[in-house]
């Protein structure tokens, strides 16, 4: 008796490792959202199952941003269902009113919602499809921006409650596993649509691997794992002596640190006293990092949510609103 196809065991394999420990009877959720990359997942963590003992649950999320994206939740948690998955979780969400373009509203308002189900359900783990090609997307959208080498680094195999088990494998490889799903995948037309960054970017990396050869994915998400170790051990660094300090913040030990821990201590500080993440740039941070290295008795630096950081007496202090 023939084994599975080759895509399908090293599906399987990548879920099997990064389950690894999870022990039997702990509950794991696959968000799903029909489309090939995860439902090629939800059939291998479902296959892995068997032998570990979780119990395997499926939650879709439905932006409402395309006419009958209802429907089509409805249609995928009624196959889970059938097909053994428990809890079986669609959420409702709406992008309006929240902050970034459309893109990055759905993904606030998706996260938000993978949160709640996970916490509804107790959830030990929440599966994602990200695959290798979107690793390079993310890599390139960085390059893009001119963002830094945390934002180069990708996406994290592993952060809080969510695993990323498809992050070795070619998005071409998983979708070919996904004819094991049992269900016709659904191909979201915001894929191919050019009004969106993601869609644009794939045709911009189809082109560089023709231009500059077919491993370009690979070498790219390569990158994002060298730095993701780098700017992992930055981040400790700079950890430890933000501990170190005490408000208002010495100039003179600032200006001691390399650039590089200096700036993500700066981060952490403003981060620490209630600087909204999302809304700190990196124009935010240059600024502040002037106080320190390049003081020519500049007034106070604006940040997000009405705060401000101004140098003085040789150390920095943040303002807050009615301070």
């Amino acid at each position: 008796m023939s084994g599975p196809a080759v895509s399908v065991a090293l599906v399987r394999a990548a879920v099997r490792r990064s389950l690894a420990d999870v022990p039997p009877g702990e509950t794991v959720l696959v968000a799903c959202s029909g489309g090939a990359d995860s439902l090629a997942l939800a059939a291998a963590t479902a296959f892995g199952s068997r032998a570990a003992g979780w119990r395997v649950g499926l939650v879709t999320v439905d932006h409402g941003l395309q006419p009958g994206s209802a429907q089509r939740a409805a249609g995928l948690a009624d196959w889970a269902r059938n097909a053994g998955y428990d809890p079986v979780h669609v959420a409702t969400v709406s992008v309006a009113g929240l902050a970034g373009g459309p893109e990055a509203a759905a993904r606030s308002a998706r996260y938000e919602a993978l949160d709640k189900a996970a916490a509804e359900h107790g959830a030990v783990a929440v599966l994602l499809g990200h695959t290798e090609d979107d690793q390079a997307e993310t890599v390139l959208l960085g390059l893009a921006r001119g963002s830094g080498a945390r934002s180069l680094a990708g996406m994290p195999t592993r952060r809080g409650i969510y695993r990323r088990p498809l992050l070795g494998l070619s998005r071409e490889l998983v979708r070919a596993a996904a004819k094991d799903a049992g269900r016709e995948p659904w191909e979201d037309p915001h894929n191919t649509d050019p009004a969106y960054s993601r869609a644009r970017l794939r045709t911009v990396l189809a082109d560089l691997s023709d231009t500059l050869g077919p491993g370009l994915t690979s070498n790219l998400a390569r990158t994002a794992r060298l730095l993701r170790a780098d700017a992992d051990a930055l981040d400790a660094i700079a950890a430890g002596e933000l501990q170190s300090l005490t408000e208002p913040i010495d100039v003179k030990a600032l200006a001691k640190l390399p650039e590089a821990v200096r700036t993500r201590v700066i981060r952490g500080w403003l981060v620490d006293a209630g600087v909204p993440t999302g809304a700190l740039t990196s124009v935010h941070i240059g600024a502040v990092d002037a106080l320190v290295t390049r003081w020519r008795g500049q007034g106070p630096v604006a940040l997000p949510r009405d705060r401000t950081v101004t140098r003085r007496h040789g150390s920095l202090h943040l303002d807050r609103p009615g301070s």
